[in-house]
């Protein structure tokens, strides 16, 4: 049986009280899940449902309060530098640092995974070019717009080809054209060199688009996790109710 790439089990996060006598939330409530190789796992649900609080906790961004994470057959805590030397990001949440040019940027990022400057010159073209960015290369990264941002943070999760990459809401400042782009690429890197996806969204026609499975999230718990076209089918009916007074 093949190994999973990554392996949640029972993970949590509760954060304390902001006043004394107040009550703790759970952002995040003993969710367990695998992402297999050469899978794309969509984890869907609205703002707050916890979806990227779990993908922190992925990164060593955040500290869970109890349960494990596990890549590659390796507990993370104890393997953090040589399991995150293999993890691709991107999120449209968060950008980079705005003082360096665009290409200074990325090559830090590449040297990073020990990228030599002729492979990741290659790489880095030919992805800002087929993402529209290429002649924004040498600009500073607070001139950019943050559709122009969230392509080349995209850039830069790929560059170094990682086993695994971790997506946040990566569509969600960009227009639908672009948004369409943008999964096409994502179905290109599984498909070329065996990349395991996990891609948050709170779009369902996105991630039924581009998932081969989903978990829906809501409150920090998985309430679902089906095939997208089982998970449409099953909230496909509503009642509406119209009173007149």
């Amino acid at each position: 049986m093949t190994q999973p790439i990554l392996q949640i089990t029972n993970l949590r996060k509760v954060y304390p009280p902001e006043k004394k006598g107040g009550k703790a939330f759970m952002a995040v409530d003993g969710i367990s899940f695998e992402l297999e190789p050469g899978q794309i796992l969509g984890l869907l649900g609205p703002n707050g449902a916890g979806k990227s609080t779990t993908i922190s906790m992925l990164l060593g961004v955040l500290t869970p309060t109890s349960g494990d994470i596990t890549y590659f057959g390796k507990h993370f805590e104890e393997n953090r530098s040589e399991i995150l030397n293999q993890v691709g990001f991107a999120s449209t949440y968060i950008s980079m640092p705005w003082r360096l040019t665009v290409w200074e940027n990325l090559r830090i990022y590449a040297l990073l995974f020990g990228l030599e400057y002729k492979e990741f010159a290659r790489r880095a073209e030919k992805f800002l070019t087929k993402f529209g960015v290429w002649e924004q290369r040498f600009k500073m990264m607070n001139q950019l717009s943050a559709g122009q941002t969230t392509r080349i943070m995209l850039a830069k999760a790929f560059i170094p080809h990682p086993k695994i990459a971790l997506l946040d809401e990566p569509t969600a400042s960009l227009d639908p054209d672009i948004a369409h782009e943008v999964r096409r690429f994502v179905r290109e890197q599984r498909e070329q060199y065996g990349t395991s996806i996990l891609y948050t969204s709170h779009n369902m026609d996105e991630v039924a688009d581009l998932c081969d499975s989903v978990l829906f999230l809501r409150k920090g718990e998985i309430v679902a996790h089906d095939t997208p076209k089982n998970l449409a089918a099953s909230i496909s009916k509503a009642k509406v109710r119209l009173q007149v007074i």
